[in-house]
């Protein structure tokens, strides 16, 4: 039997375990990413392993995130994350390059390689071919210290495209399709990998669109095979060099199919407040919107934006519409700029903004009360973008785009306009917004430190006896941004863990952190898929600091799961989803004899002391994960040197 792609480039890279679904394997990782709402925290951490040198073939931190400066929270971090980086060899991505995702698919990607990002939406990079993960901070500071990163064999569910798109329907609306079809909880424990005739119908930018949002399925990562396509991409960028042709096996296995005839799409929406809840365009109906912005990591390509100019050129964004647009790179916005596209965009009213997530993570551009926004972006969980009340729907950027002119929801397939095809253009390197290691010795190069920075919270060895009163009761599909909220109030606090402890839970539950601190030891009880979304290792870290010592729920986000264990707190998933139910606000939770029950594996016990009501939980946890709960977290496990 044949290897899907996944497996293949998985196995390549395989240093230890087999691959059997559900078992650990450890793997060499190649490249790193970060960018700067969660690389305070990663370099701190890289710090404190005072590792001499990385062992990754290539590392960059890039600044993307917190552009706003409106104090010096967010510049004291650049200057900091500029700092480790020169010490540690990493290329540091001044503020103004781009996006981190958009940055690494035209400069550093390369096919059947492995790239371990601090963003959940690193996937992006399946685009090329290349096995491309999400994880927390500390994951990917222990990646450069050491060169690996430990992960469960996932399933691999291969999608076959067949057909081609009609106009007006792209990329985004094939991803939105595929979130309608298999959910937000439809990719947990498995890679995506597409396949099938329609494939060599989409550029690699179109499937950068796709694998990017596969991070909405859930999905460990998605791809695609490296091909044609892939080869005139990297020629297009100046590094042909790179281009190695991988695909599947013809005879393996998927472990499920999803069937989807390109043609048959039309334009889609997700409709507010999650990325599944996913409606035609039509069905939708003419809704008046408020707002359209154009951009994030998703969609923010050269091809994307040269059909949002040629939609825009000659007309007039609506009255009652602002519209912003955020390029992907400075490569993209300079090119926008020569050929006159830039130019249309602005004549007909819209607003460009600097080139980073902006908007999509609630940094600036948050619609009126109670506005309806669409948005080209990955995610619409509520106040997301800044306002509460906000109705954030996902489109693609056509969609996004006639709809500005039109000031409501408009289906272009209904327009009576015609796309054009956009023709392909080479980039020239820039280098201006780049900073590479100087080659000085670690020891010379002063760490740059403000007042706004402070050290990450560790927990404790876990104790024999582990007790602690339910401090919080969720409903299914927390996000991490209900967690720990991601906008432009704390965005510039993502290195003080103290202060933004003030708001954790700030949506679900304001006296949250009040109830912590007068408990001192606290759990949580959660729903389906507790922590989705992104993967800010805070809404681990910010819990730790309030007391939180292990979460019960019927199911956790990998990413999330992952986190909590680097902080030494056990998720516990109830085998019996029915307890739930007779979990309460402020029960008294025991862990008895936890070092041996946690050694020992399933099940693990808990008990209400009050009532002496014993609930059954499954930990799965591997051998590796075991030891980092039994030291209080990873940063304890590599300090005892194991």
């Amino acid at each position: 039997m044949g290897k899907t792609l996944a497996y293949k480039i998985l196995d390549a890279h395989r240093l230890n375990g087999q691959m059997i679904p559900g078992t650990e394997i450890t793997v060499k990782i190649d490249q790193t990413l970060t960018q700067d709402s969660t690389g305070t925290m990663v370099y701190l951490q890289l710090e404190a392993m005072d590792v001499d040198a990385i062992k990754t073939e290539l590392s960059v931190a890039y600044i993307d995130h917190n552009m706003l400066q409106t104090g010096f929270e967010n510049a004291d971090d650049h200057a900091f994350i500029q700092s480790v980086a020169r010490r540690h060899g990493v290329l540091f991505s001044k503020p103004g390059n781009g996006i981190c995702h958009q940055l690494q698919l035209e400069n550093f990607g390369i096919p059947g390689k492995t790239l371990l990002g601090s963003d959940s939406h690193t996937p992006t990079g399946g685009g090329l071919g290349m096995i491309a993960m999400g994880a927390g901070g500390l994951d990917v500071a222990v990646a450069m210290a050491k060169g690996t990163y430990s992960l469960t064999v996932p399933r691999v569910i291969g999608v076959r495209l067949a057909g081609k798109l009609r106009p007006w329907v792209s990329a985004k609306d094939v991803i939105l399709y595929v979130l309608q079809k298999l959910t937000v909880k439809g990719g947990v424990g498995k890679i995506v990998e597409y396949f099938g005739e329609g494939v060599k119908e989409l550029s690699v930018t179109d499937r950068a669109t796709i694998t990017n949002m596969g991070a909405e399925l859930g999905a460990t990562t998605s791809l695609f095979p490296s091909d044609e396509n892939t080869r005139q991409y990297l020629a297009s960028q100046g590094r042909e060099q790179d281009y190695v042709p991988l695909a599947a096996d013809a005879d393996c296995v998927y472990d499920e199919i999803l069937e989807v005839d390109l043609s048959q799409l039309t334009p889609l929406a997700a409709k507010p407040h999650s990325p599944d809840n996913v409606d035609r365009v039509s069905n939708i109906g003419s809704i008046k919107i408020d707002q359209v912005a154009i951009g994030s990591c998703t969609n923010s390509s050269y091809t994307d934006l040269m059909k949002v100019a040629a939609i825009l050129k000659g007309n007039r964004v609506h009255e009652n519409v602002s519209l912003v647009i955020s390029p992907g790179s400075s490569r993209i916005l300079k090119k926008l700029a020569q050929n006159g596209a830039l130019a249309d965009m602005i004549a007909a009213g819209a607003r460009i903004i600097e080139n980073g997530c902006g908007p999509c993570i609630g940094m600036g551009q948050s619609p009126r009360s109670g506005g309806v926004s669409l948005r080209t972006f990955n995610r619409n969980f509520k106040g997301r973008s800044g306002t509460k009340d906000a109705q954030v729907y996902l489109v693609s950027p056509e969609t996004a785009a006639i709809s500005a002119i039109t000031g409501v929801l408009t289906d272009g397939m209904t327009c009576g306009r015609s796309l054009p095809d956009i023709p392909p253009e080479t980039f020239d390197a820039n280098e201006n917004f780049l900073v590479r290691p100087d080659g000085r010795e670690k020891s010379r190069i002063p760490v740059e430190m403000g007042p706004n920075i402070k050290p990450f919270p560790l927990n404790e060895p876990l104790p024999q006896r582990l007790a602690a009163t339910v401090t919080l009761k969720t409903q299914d599909n927390i996000t991490t941004d209900d967690i720990m909220p991601s906008d432009s109030r704390l965005l510039p606090f993502r290195s003080n863990v103290p202060h933004l402890s003030d708001y954790c839970f700030e949506l679900i539950d304001g006296s949250f952190p009040q109830r912590c601190r007068q408990a001192k030891r606290c759990a949580i009880v959660g729903g389906e898929n507790y922590g989705q979304g992104s993967s800010r290792e805070h809404a681990a870290l910010v819990p730790l600091y309030l007391g939180v010592r292990f979460v019960l729920a019927k199911s956790f986000a990998r990413i999330h799961r992952s986190n909590l264990i680097n902080s030494g707190i056990l998720p516990l998933i109830l085998e019996n989803p029915e307890d739930y139910n007779t979990l309460s606000l402020n029960d008294e939770l025991v862990i008895e004899d936890a070092p041996a029950q946690v050694a020992a594996g399933d099940p693990i016990l808990v008990t209400d002391s009050k009532t002496g009501k014993q609930y059954k939980t499954l930990a799965n946890f591997s051998p590796f994960e075991a030891a980092m709960i039994l030291a209080g977290g990873k940063i304890n496990y590599i300090k005892k040197g194991e």
